[in-house]
């Protein structure tokens, strides 16, 4: 085992009681209002991502921001913003080879990961390197509730979860479960649940899995294949598979609900964000359209 420690103490933040109930009041409000039958598109985006010649893909990941604008990142080296229209707000050039993107929100600045070059970068006035992750090249990553970075990082045959302080320092990584073994093969896409799960999709075991704060082993849902992950405001898992047209709903504990398969179908989903009040913005990887999809009632 190449590595000892395999978690460290998770940081501890205060919250008002009143913020406590308030939080406990939406939850619940939002989980009483019912799954729609039939998901509806309400809108949808073309990106014009173009294609990689090898297998065809487009359109890669996606992050909301504040005012509900979306970025996405695809097979080009620019960044698009878009609002829920589908107009094109914004595009930045990104450095590296061309190469999958994944990218989150962090500090109300977009993030993403440099592949090529093993770095974490953020967009500003210039394109700012936040970290570099040493021999391991980073695939997914996102905002913690505790103002931290979770990256998927892979090496060979190796994949681990490392959390980052937002200089780059090393707080947590998450790589063996308590027998010693691998908890991941090839961890690409990663999300953190509101009860403080973090929860990865694993693209050679075929699964998402998720661990807790301290890194200790859940669940693991199988029967996905290539998919990405995100979690709505009460905790649904919110899984796309790319090879099977599906999007799987799971509770916070890994249990299976639903699909969410809106009207007229998903083709090759891949990139997706919980745009909030029960809508979802999912990418279908092959055509490069995002679709704006209502899957909860009012």
């Amino acid at each position: 085992m190449s590595e000892v420690s395999q978690y460290s103490i998770p940081k501890l933040y205060q919250r008002k009681i009143d913020e406590l109930l308030e939080n406990e009041l939406t939850e619940k409000e939002f989980s009483c209002r019912r799954i729609l039958d039939v998901p509806t598109v309400t809108s949808v985006i073309d990106t014009g991502f173009p294609a990689n010649e090898e297998n065809n893909n487009r359109l890669y990941d996606m992050a909301v921001t504040d005012d509900n604008k979306v970025w996405m990142g695809g097979h080009s080296r620019e960044l698009k913003l878009f609002d829920l229209q589908g107009h094109l707000n914004h595009t930045v050039n990104i450095t590296g080879m061309l190469s999958c993107v994944y990218l989150c929100m962090y500090n109300q600045k977009v993030v993403y990961t440099d592949q090529p070059n093993k770095a974490v970068k953020m967009i500003s006035e210039t394109d700012t390197v936040v970290f570099t992750t040493g021999d391991w090249a980073p695939y997914g990553v996102t905002s913690a509730a505790s103002g931290d970075l979770l990256v998927c990082l892979r090496k060979d045959d190796q994949s681990k979860v490392v959390r980052y302080s937002s200089t780059g320092t090393v707080l947590q990584k998450i790589q063996y479960d308590s027998w010693g073994q691998p908890l991941y093969r090839w961890a690409v896409y990663i999300t953190e649940n509101v009860n403080g799960d973090i929860i990865v999709t694993d693209w050679e075991k075929k699964a998402v899995i998720a661990v807790d704060r301290l890194g200790i082993f859940r669940y693991s849902y199988s029967g996905v294949t290539y998919s990405t992950v995100t979690t709505d405001s009460v905790g649904h898992v919110i899984i796309t598979d790319l090879s099977w047209n599906k999007i799987h709903m799971l509770d916070r504990d890994g249990r299976f609900l639903r699909y969410i398969i809106p009207e007229g179908g998903i083709k090759n989903p891949r990139g997706v964000c919980i745009l909030g009040d029960g809508e979802m913005m999912v990418g279908e990887s092959l055509t490069e359209i995002a679709k704006r999809i209502k899957y909860q009632e009012e």
